[in-house]
């Protein structure tokens, strides 16, 4: 995806999540972030969006702190968030394609890190927020979706910072069953391994120690531990284990 279309993304999303705070309310319980009402999952993410912004709009070139919880709830702290998450996006838009600034993960430029990154974040969040409705939260679309996937196994499971790992070598396999997208996730002692390929290419599949399987969108979301996976066949503990290991703090 180009870097116009992860900010389309995140201007979408912002506006969904503010929208189902706002039915919710505040004081919802979100099913998808055990212990966090809504309110937490809003200062959480409006945080996140001033911090993004102050990277790309005063050209930080270190990581920084997060900042501070605001002391606002109900509609001043929906406003609150609504207007961070609106600077986020001008700021992006505004942007020129060179801005230095410190990022996290492989990307092709700092602007291209933020965009993506935070158009992800923010759809992930949309999904708690849409989840203290009561009902399943809405999908996003199948190229978002895997873009989404890419970011979580080639470069944030990359890290040395994830613990989704394995005494001994085992191989997960990721299937998108609508879009011919598939991953072949290597476990062991040290961060994944994750390659991408084609999902004709049976030869990683045979070799699979368990299968994840479904379209997309799902798998997006019961990859980010938002929705349960579609389909597991094979060991189904390597599953239950990318379940407990696998969270992005």
């Amino acid at each position: 995806m180009e870097t116009a279309e992860h900010i389309r993304a995140l201007d979408e999303e912002g506006r969904l999540l503010a929208a189902a705070a706002r039915k919710a309310g505040t004081d919802a319980e979100v099913p998808t972030c055990p212990g966090w009402r809504v309110r937490d999952l809003v200062r959480h993410t409006g945080l996140v969006h001033r911090w993004a912004t102050a990277f790309v709009a005063e050209g930080h070139t270190s990581p920084r702190p997060l900042g501070s919880d605001p002391d606002l709830d109900g509609d001043a702290l929906l406003t609150w968030f609504e207007e961070g998450h609106r600077h986020l996006v001008d700021t992006l838009r505004a942007a020129p394609a060179d801005v230095d600034c410190w990022h996290f993960l492989p990307a092709p430029s700092p602007l291209a890190f933020w965009a993506r990154r935070q158009a992800h974040e923010t759809a992930v969040h949309r999904a708690d927020a849409e989840s203290a409705l009561g009902a399943p939260p809405g999908e996003p679309s199948m190229d978002f979706a895997v873009d989404g996937i890419d970011e979580l196994l080639l470069a944030f499971h990359a890290r040395g910072r994830s613990r989704a790992r394995t005494e001994t070598p085992r191989v997960l396999r990721v299937r998108a069953t609508d879009t011919g997208a598939a991953w072949t996730v290597r476990l062991s002692s040290e961060p994944p391994m994750t390659e991408r390929a084609d999902a004709s290419d049976t030869t990683d599949a045979k070799g699979a120690d368990c299968e994840i399987a479904g379209p997309a969108p799902r798998l997006y979301l019961s990859l980010w531990n938002r929705l349960p996976f579609p389909a597991v066949t094979g060991d189904p503990s390597l599953a239950e284990l990318w379940r407990k290991t696998s969270g992005i703090g």
